[in-house]
């Protein structure tokens, strides 16, 4: 079977898609749809959500997050989505969306459902996220800070410890999966 023959379905996510991810269990996929070629432009964006099981396959929703959304992850169950956002915090401080940390916002994924249940904010301009193998911690890159915020997950709480570390560099995007 060759996966690679164009089916002539495009798939209309949003505007300017990023980034795409498909959850371990291969039935949804998200994509991060940054709308303005890559920087913040002070308006809200959208995650597509695409069914992967239907047929044909399609986009079904489009989950409200904040500016500039670039990385995406799903943790290990796949029981939630996160969506790394700049959100302002790589433009001057002059400039009226300005914000000085970027945000995650989790999203709650039941079956084909996409909810956004929360938002923390993290470091200026946040490019990329990880789960720890075990699914209770969240790292994301916040590349001018050059450092990685730290998430704690409980069931599908996500809350931030408080804590950073330093990098040697700045952290551009980041990748995770099974160890």
């Amino acid at each position: 079977m060759n996966f690679f023959l164009y089916g002539k379905c495009d798939l209309p996510t949003g505007l300017f898609p990023y980034n795409v991810i498909v959850s371990p269990d291969g039935k949804i996929a998200l994509t991060a749809d940054n709308g303005n070629h890559g920087t913040s432009d002070g308006n809200a964006k959208s995650i597509g959500v695409i069914d992967l099981t239907a047929d044909p396959v399609r986009v079904i929703n489009h989950v409200t997050v904040e500016d500039s959304p670039e990385g995406l992850a799903i943790s290990p169950k796949g029981t939630i989505a996160l969506s790394i956002e700049a959100d302002g915090s790589n433009q001057p401080t002059s400039s009226w969306f300005y914000h000085q940390g970027g945000a995650v916002s989790v999203l709650k994924i039941d079956g084909a459902t996409v909810a956004k249940i929360n938002e923390i904010t993290v470091g200026q301009l946040p490019e990329g996220a990880v789960f720890s193998v075990d699914g209770s911690r969240i790292y994301v890159g916040n590349f001018l800070d050059s450092d990685f915020s730290v998430l704690l997950v409980q069931d599908d709480t996500v809350t931030d410890t408080g804590k950073n570390f330093k990098l040697p560099g700045q952290p551009a995007s980041m990748r995770g999966g099974p160890q």
